[in-house]
């Protein structure tokens, strides 16, 4: 079964995914992992970001593994690597490129099947899982969504002010939205959530309780 839980940032769907797919005992598949893992393949190979299809050769060819929290990199455990600055610098190079976006989604195609999987991102149920049995598009006003960044970055011991949050949230807003392919956006068939005036906790149990009823629904048929 595929739970799919796409939205804009900062509306929450990641860190409500995790929690979903604990309470399910589901695996939780983060895709951008799987975009940072590609990303670091692309460098450790002295690829030109520039080359195209060099970038899609590298995302056609590279052995990627999921287990958990941990992703393996041709067998090499690369879980924190993918975290680095440099990385999150690149991600851009290969995020917005069709082609490997194509390849990104057979990945995580591979990866799901046959297990119970909850994913999140912005184009899992309308592009990547297309059939998922449960889709979920979290949202909330851009206010609230900035709010919630200012207290997740002080949390983290980061100072940003709210308008700044704000300016540089619409802008990701806009560019999402705006994206040849993997645009952000809801599946046809997805429930919308907004989640203002609403607690993790009230969110999170919503979403439970909606995949629970297919979930009982499925052992009946």
């Amino acid at each position: 079964m595929i739970v799919a839980i796409d939205g804009p940032a900062g509306a929450g769907k990641s860190s409500i995914a995790r929690k979903v797919a604990q309470e399910l005992k589901f695996d939780f598949l983060d895709t951008g992992a799987l975009y940072r893992a590609v990303t670091l393949a692309t460098i450790r190979a002295q690829v030109d970001f520039d080359d195209t299809p060099a970038l899609v050769r590298v995302a056609r060819e590279v052995d990627l593994q999921w287990d958990g929290d941990t992703i393996l990199l041709n067998g090499d455990d690369v879980s924190s690597e993918i975290r680095s600055p440099t990385v999150t610098d690149a991600i851009r190079y290969l995020a917005d490129e069709p082609l490997i976006r194509q390849q990104l989604s057979a990945q995580q195609q591979r990866i799901a099947a046959g297990r119970d999987i909850v994913t999140e991102g912005r184009d899992q149920g309308a592009e990547v899982f297309p059939d998922a049995e449960c889709k979920f598009f979290l949202t909330a006003s851009p206010e609230e969504r900035a709010k919630r960044r200012v207290e997740q970055l002080k949390s983290e011991g980061r100072h940003m002010s709210f308008e700044q949050v704000l300016a540089a949230q619409n802008k990701r807003d806009r560019e999402d939205e705006s994206r040849p392919v993997g645009r952000l956006r809801a599946a046809e068939d997805a429930i919308v959530l907004n989640t203002d005036g609403m607690t993790p906790e009230e969110v999170l149990a919503w979403v439970l309780q909606r995949v629970r009823e297919v979930m009982e629904k499925r052992q009946t048929q």
